[in-house]
């Protein structure tokens, strides 16, 4: 009876995770919330490993090449940063905008909207587009580069900064799907878009076969390309019918309403991202003061905290898009016990991780680095952020509520307050004038996680984020 009733839940978790992957057709503001919730959040979770392989991809290759080319990609990825902010911040404003429509049935009116987002991407791109062909070894100098960096990696700026409208595009896209329920399709994108450059990658860099020897530079030419058949294939999927929200050729005009509805929900979302990075920068240079072993321990934590904390946001993701179809669909109960929902399965999974960082953080960043000072520096990070875990899972699942409600105010203003109000001054008071040191950085991450999860939950509670109007 026990082995017959263990094959059936097998099965039941394979038939979900094969629906998930293969796109659901299910109603999202209809049923039983937790398999809403897998459902959204499978696709999801695989499409951002996806996203976050294209720079690991880069890097690996790239690396063989010499110091200047590792340079010369880490520079020009600091400035992808910034263009990933703007184009988060459109995406936020995307996915409510699309997802509500979805909740009241309005297909026609999410197209429109999906129309707009790609029109604003597409004039934004543009501005980016000329000011990184036109001044790329000016950005690179600006960013600190050598002269040598400049002369092997300009070409390689211009061409990654020249295509930012893949970047723009595929990220708006993408949203579209998201906020639309059709996660999977976002996946699959990101699987073609990688799988060509990761093809493309060696051959280019090294010249192989019928492929021209372009360095640094061939791995420019195939991320962009990559993205570029990623963006064809995305835009074939909205305009042939195989998504949810398909857009017509008579849709295909500029609608000034919806356009600049979106840009103020944009602005504070691009605001949002720009405040929580900017503190991150501000904590490596409090820990540089203290020498670069702290500074080369404190990026191997991020670095490994960052990636296993990705099912977090995929997750995050799906409450984003459940609160804004059932605000739509005029649920706003269903919104609130689909974000308490997901926050319990984050809880669990940022739980999971505390422990298994407190145990084995030396082994987790000794696969990372094998100089002993380093490693113990982010090993202690790494076991002081997971402090915060159970917060910060809390925290990343309300600020992506308040964002898919269009509310992309209130997590702006809770990351300044509890980032560069709180954050920032408290790892300087702790590390400096109390002597800890990095220790005093490292303590004020969970500190502020703590914060912000609080004021997220109190504000959350007060409601106002269920009368927002997008």
């Amino acid at each position: 009876m026990q082995q017959t009733t263990s094959q059936t839940q097998r099965s039941s978790v394979f038939s979900i995770f094969r629906e998930a992957v293969g796109g659901s057709h299910q109603d999202f503001t209809e049923g039983d919330l937790r398999r809403a919730i897998i459902l959204l959040s499978i696709p999801m979770i695989l499409e951002m490993l996806m996203e976050s392989l294209f720079g690991v991809v880069d890097m690996f290759f790239v690396a063989k090449l010499g110091v200047d080319s590792l340079a010369t990609v880490a520079l020009t990825e600091s400035l992808i940063i910034l263009i990933f902010g703007i184009a988060i911040g459109l995406s936020m404003a995307t996915t409510a905008y699309v997802s509500r429509r979805i909740g009241e049935k309005d297909n026609e009116g999410a197209a429109v909207g999906a129309v707009q987002a790609i029109a604003v991407g597409i004039l934004i791109s543009v501005v980016v587009s000329l000011a990184g062909m036109f001044f790329a070894a000016d950005l690179l100098r600006l960013m600190g580069a050598s002269d040598s960096v400049i002369r092997v990696g300009t070409h390689y700026t211009q061409v990654l900064l020249g295509g930012s409208a893949t970047i723009f595009l595929l990220f708006l896209l993408n949203a579209i799907f998201r906020g639309s329920g059709d996660p999977a399709l976002a996946m699959r994108v990101l699987w073609v878009s990688n799988g060509i450059n990761i093809l493309l990658d060696p051959c280019l860099i090294n010249g192989w076969g019928p492929f021209p020897k372009l360095n640094v530079l061939g791995a420019a030419v195939a991320t962009t390309t990559g993205r570029g058949i990623g963006v064809t294939f995305q835009l074939y999927l909205l305009m042939s019918g195989s998504s949810r929200v398909r857009v017509h050729i008579h849709q295909i005009r500029l609608n000034g309403d919806v356009m600049w509805r979106l840009l103020q929900v944009s602005f504070t979302g691009i605001l949002q991202f720009v405040i929580s990075t900017a503190s991150w920068a501000g904590l490596v240079r409090l820990c540089a003061s203290f020498g670069s072993v702290p500074v080369a321990g404190y990026n191997v934590a991020i670095k490994i905290f960052m990636f296993v904390i990705l099912p977090c946001w995929g997750m995050s993701n799906a409450a984003a898009t459940l609160v804004g179809q059932s605000l739509g669909a005029k649920k706003p109960d269903r919104a609130e016990a689909a974000v308490y929902q997901t926050g319990r399965f984050t809880m669990v999974y940022m739980g999971t991780l505390a422990i298994i960082f407190l145990i084995f953080a030396p082994q987790l960043t000794g696969f990372f680095t094998q100089d002993p000072a380093v490693r113990d520096v982010a090993s202690d990070c790494l076991r002081f952020i997971s402090v915060g875990n159970i917060c910060y899972a809390w925290g990343m699942v309300l600020v992506q509520a308040f964002n898919g409600a269009g509310d992309t105010r209130t997590p702006s203003l809770i990351n300044f307050f509890c980032y560069w109000c709180f954050q920032i001054p408290l790892a300087w008071a702790l590390a400096i004038p109390l002597g800890w040191h990095a220790r005093g950085v490292f303590t004020a991450i969970p500190a502020a996680e703590t914060a912000m999860t609080l004021a997220s939950l109190w504000l959350f509670r007060r409601g106002s984020w269920k009368k927002k109007l997008i």
